[in-house]
């Protein structure tokens, strides 16, 4: 077993030792080669069976399969003094798959699958630490069509209640000597998460969607708007498909807000007027081909200057690494391919892959924040070795293994990773490529060590 399954799993219990051995034997299987089948990725009939067999065990449910990571990465939240807790919505679509139970209707209502709401805990610097908080649902086909009606509901009775169940998960799981800081797009943009009451050091970083009133009369974007220019900074904007990676400079706007509760139930429901911190961000001089960034803020973190305006903006560009985890999960372990026949497994199927998928993307960030570290920390002797003479096409000349780094970019040659000058670092989707080969690579060569000894 390697070392990081029994550092990052060995918490976890499942009521019986020989299940919780199959779940890292499972989980170490599908890590090597995570785009791979299930059948694939185990190997052989009896591993295959036995996977299958483990999502379907009554006596195991995903809140145990993740209870070890999320114990394992409180552990890598105690050397930070600050955590970002990363919340976003995403959906497995199992459309095609008609045979399928307990699925429910989509965004689309001719699309079914399921509903998932992570919470991914980030460092201050932008480096993934675990997954703490993971809800997955099937909307009722009754409630199809019925958008005006659950309007008036309580907040307790919407699908909004998981971004307020998800700030007090990552409340309880996050010591209150460390500042936490609750992230989301425009979607957690509502009142009751504004007026959420929270502990001490916890504090959130939304983005506006909603044009609110203000006590002074304006509304939200004019009262900011017209605030006066405080500097520019620059941040990094990642490529995705539909847009080049570029340095994007960012003119800033920041000033105190209060905002009003809604029409509709301030009065009702006696709720308070919320005092904020708004912050504007425009991208100066995009390239013509783009949507130029334009973010407003809305924080109840202190602003002293305007370092700690940059520090903010940073921070909530890191909300693109939870799309980056959810991308890994759907397009780098395939998820939405499995076909389990039930949304039960589903479930149990996606609490494992949550840690594989973790796993990729803290390696590539890991490479990039501590190029320098050994590579041993996150592969075995044996693999890096196959690794190197793969790559040079001769045994490593020296004593000490490399870092990992060189390693990262190694494992991304064999993902198709070409590492010209403007290649810039490897991301996630050649590293997920290159796994798979390395682990047919690193067993054969195991093998072949193990007959020279004997």
């Amino acid at each position: 077993m390697e070392q990081w399954i029994l550092k990052e799993l060995g918490r976890t219990d499942l009521g019986d030792k020989r299940r919780t051995k199959r779940f890292m034997e499972i989980v170490s299987n599908l890590s090597k080669s995570p785009s791979a089948t299930v059948p694939t990725a185990s190997g052989t009939w009896a591993a295959t069976k036995a996977t299958y067999d483990f999502w379907d065990s009554p006596y195991i449910k995903p809140s145990m399969i993740r209870q070890g990571h999320i114990e394992a990465t409180q552990e890598r939240i105690s050397q930070h003094q600050v955590v970002l807790a990363i919340q976003d919505t995403t959906e497995l679509n199992y459309t095609k798959q008609k045979a399928l139970s307990g699925a429910g209707y989509l965004d689309s209502k001719y699309a079914t699958g399921l509903k998932v709401h992570s919470v991914l805990s980030v460092s201050s610097k932008g480096l993934p630490l675990g997954i703490l908080d993971q809800y997955v649902w099937a909307r009722e086909i009754e409630e199809l069509g019925k958008a005006e009606q659950r309007k008036k509901r309580t907040t307790a009775q919407k699908e909004s209640q998981r971004w307020l169940d998800a700030l007090t998960k990552s409340e309880q799981l996050i010591p209150e000597s460390k500042k936490v800081v609750t992230i989301t797009d425009r979607e957690g943009d509502f009142y009751d998460l504004f007026a959420y009451p929270r502990r001490l050091n916890s504090e959130f970083l939304i983005r506006a969607s909603q044009n609110r009133c203000l006590d002074s009369g304006e509304k939200l974007w004019s009262g900011v708007e017209s605030s006066s220019h405080q500097g520019h900074m620059t941040v990094e904007v990642k490529r995705n498909p539909t847009r080049k990676a570029r340095r994007a400079t960012l003119s800033i706007r920041y000033t105190t807000v209060t905002i009003q509760p809604p029409q509709n139930r301030g009065k009702k429901e006696q709720l308070a007027p919320q005092e904020l911190q708004a912050i504007l961000v425009t991208e100066e001089d995009a390239p013509p081909e783009v949507e130029p960034i334009q973010w407003l803020l809305l924080t109840t973190l202190e602003i002293n200057s305007i370092e700690d305006v940059e520090q903010y903006v940073r921070w909530y560009s890191y909300r693109w690494l939870i799309e980056r985890y959810h991308y890994v999960l759907k397009s780098g372990c395939r998820l939405e391919q499995l076909q389990l026949k039930t949304a039960q497994r589903l479930e149990m199927a996606l609490a494992t892959y949550s840690i594989v998928a973790w796993r990729l993307l803290w390696l590539t960030y890991l490479a990039r924040h501590c190029p320098d570290v050994s590579c041993e920390e996150v592969l075995e002797s044996y693999e890096w070795q196959a690794l190197y003479a793969t790559i040079h096409k001769q045994i490593y000349p020296h004593q000490k293994p490399p870092n990992l780094s060189q390693v990262v970019r190694w494992i991304a040659q064999l993902g198709g990773f070409l590492g010209r000058k403007g290649d810039g670092e490897p991301g996630v989707k050649v590293l997920w490529r290159g796994l798979r080969r390395l682990d047919d690579i690193s067993e054969t060569w195991h093998f072949c060590q193990e007959l020279e000894h004997h």
